[in-house]
């Protein structure tokens, strides 16, 4: 090996330390400034105070929210719990906040990489949940302290759900009722009652949507992937946990702003949804809420996981529905209808459903916007990928995972006279790079003449700079897509694939020792996949030595930043470089019959040499 390729890959190797250590400096900084950032009660709202009033005038829906008192429930009151199943969920409704506590998802096994140990004799319910460690359930209401109390409600089981009231003082009554649905809904309604013959001051309102929470102590791709989002009818917005990070820094390079709490949101909050990579909990109200906000919320440690030394405790985010302030007039209620969807973000479950997400499910599967989306693009060959995969693992009976290797050869197929001719073009380019250096020599000093000449000598060997370009950038949405799909498709968790135990997670075979750093196979094989196929192709005429060898050295930085991605993402890079480089190697020796002729053309295709073919 060159001087080059060690000084690149000494980097490299670096740099994928580096990359990893600052994860876990980033995981530990967005814990602790959850954890040393409490959000206080305003000297209004303080427990076991009235609010006065006078002051409870309506509240224009554009106003800030104003801050929540903090669910402190009554320790010396026992906690109810009701319990409902049916084939595909498991809810528990709790008395501390008469709302939904936990949902667990029986369809869904938990997963736990090889990077954590699990707890000798620990319990775990085994299968996936939303709200997990959350300490307020979902459709508790929050706000001043006369609408909180004690916090606790009484539950009755009713022939359809799930029965929750309270009397709150000043002769307010909260009544709640749910009944689960099919196809993971659960319909509530919160009723608002003043049982005075005088005028009620109702103030500010929120209603709990959830809390995201991270799948397990494994789920980097929450800080990314998770957060809170709303729907104002038009376009998505999205909180992630990343916007209520510390101002130190993020990953030590770009300088960032804390903020304690995310509110948006003018009279058209459509649907609310908290949620991480694969599971969502939404909240669709009958009628637009005034407002969303979002915290950051510490969460204890997952019970049947041996944390490593030094981790954070996990983080999550709250969201609340927020209602303006109004007055109920005398013997008289307000009532919230409210649907809530509690599942997989899986898109053929959530088309189902799309009327109450306003025919918007793709939006809860987080596609992306902009750029993450190719502006639309990516999102529609995400959405057409992951209806070919499902439909090639429905047809089959194949697993995904060779779903994604049938995919990416058919793809490969696809493509095939692109690259062919995107190496062919190369090849022409780099067969003309002695009489373009020729040609640059002699026109150095006249910058125009220069350009005309080259423009001839591409003209007569049939050569355009761009035709290298396009297959490129005509592939480019299609891999935004595929990345988008791999990254959201709920179907490749738990799936296998060879060595692989779960393809939406890095293959980590097991921790070096000694370094408590993961070693991924796939990812590896990706790189040296990406190595060799560099090697393969052509140096662009003009490009002067070193830097032909850095270039070459080049995907060793790929694998640096995609190391610690899903074994999905790494195991369709790999087989697309592959067929990659079994595509350039089949070109290499084929005739161009419309490239340069004469002594160029002996440079395209070195077996039109006599030479040659007198060996053969």
């Amino acid at each position: 090996m060159d001087k080059t390729g060690i000084i690149v890959i000494s980097i490299c190797a670096v740099l994928l330390v580096w990359w990893f250590v600052a994860q876990e400096k980033f995981a530990k900084e967005q814990a602790l400034y959850a954890q040393t950032h409490p959000l206080a009660p305003p000297p209004s709202a303080q427990p076991g105070t009235n609010a006065n009033p006078a002051s409870m005038t309506a509240t224009a829906p554009t106003a800030a929210p104003i801050a929540a008192t903090p669910a402190v429930f009554n320790a010396n009151a026992p906690e109810q719990i009701i319990v409902l199943t049916n084939a595909t969920v498991r809810y528990t409704f709790t008395s501390r906040g008469g709302g939904l506590k936990l949902v667990e998802l029986l369809d869904y096994p938990q997963t736990i990489s090889a990077r954590w140990k699990t707890k000798s004799g620990a319990q775990t319910n085994g299968v996936a949940s939303l709200n997990t460690l959350a300490s307020v359930p979902s459709l508790a209401v929050l706000g001043d302290a006369s609408l909180v109390g004690d916090g606790n409600f009484t539950l009755t089981r009713t022939a359809n759900g799930v029965h929750a009231e309270k009397v709150l003082p000043g002769g307010l009554r909260m009544v709640k009722d749910f009944q689960p649905s099919s196809n993971y809904l659960v319909n509530a309604s919160i009723r608002l009652e003043n049982t005075t013959d005088k005028p009620l001051a109702l103030p500010q309102q929120q209603y709990v949507v959830g809390t995201a929470t991270p799948m397990d102590a494994d789920d980097n791709n929450f800080y990314n992937y998770g957060g809170a989002m709303w729907f104002d009818g038009t376009s998505p917005q999205v909180c992630n946990p990343t916007y209520f990070n510390t101002n130190t820094s993020f990953f030590g390079i770009i300088s960032r702003t804390p903020h304690s709490e995310y509110d948006a949101g003018a009279s058209n909050v459509v649907w609310a949804a908290v949620f991480n990579q694969f599971f969502a909990l939404a909240a669709m109200p009958k009628d637009s809420a005034g407002q969303i906000v979002a915290q950051p919320v510490t969460l204890p440690p997952f019970a049947n996981i041996e944390m490593m030394p030094g981790a954070p405790l996990p983080v999550g985010v709250q969201a609340a529905l927020v209602y303006p302030a109004q007055t109920i007039t005398a013997n008289s209620s307000v009532e919230r209808q409210i649907v809530i969807f509690a599942g997989p973000k899986e898109y053929r479950t959530l088309a189902r459903v799309g009327a109450e997400l306003q025919n918007r499910a793709d939006l809860v599967m987080n596609f992306g916007t902009g750029f993450s989306s190719f502006w639309g693009i990516g999102t529609f060959f995400a959405k057409l990928l992951l209806s070919g995969m499902n439909a090639l693992h429905d047809l089959t009976s194949i697993g995904y995972g060779w779903a994604i290797v049938v995919i990416t050869v058919l793809l490969r197929g696809i493509f095939w006279p692109l690259m062919a001719a995107s190496t062919r073009s190369m090849k022409r380019m780099q067969a003309l790079a002695p009489e373009m250096a020729s040609l640059k020599e002699k026109y150095k000093d006249d910058q125009a003449k220069y350009a005309q000449k080259q423009m001839e000598l591409w003209k007569k060997h049939n050569v355009s700079p761009m035709s290298g370009c396009w297959p490129m950038l005509l592939q480019m949405p299609v891999f935004m897509g595929f990345f988008t799909m791999i990254r959201s498709a709920i179907e490749l968790r738990g799936a296998h694939f060879l060595w692989v135990t779960d393809l939406s997670k890095p293959d980590t075979l097991f921790m070096i020792p000694g370094l408590n750093f993961p070693f991924n196979l796939l990812p590896l094989m990706m790189g040296g996949a990406m190595l060799w196929q560099s090697h393969l192709t052509p140096a662009s005429p003009g490009m002067d030595a070193s830097q032909q060898k850095l270039m070459r050295y080049m995907p060793l930085i790929f694998l640096v930043f995609l190391y610690n991605y899903s074994g999905g993402l790494a195991l369709y890079m790999t087989i697309s470089t592959s067929l990659s480089v079994l595509q350039t190697k089949m070109t290499k020796n084929l005739k161009d019959p419309a490239g340069p002729t004469g002594p160029a053309a002996l440079a395209v295709n070195p077996a039109l040499t006599p030479a040659s073919k007198s060996k053969k």
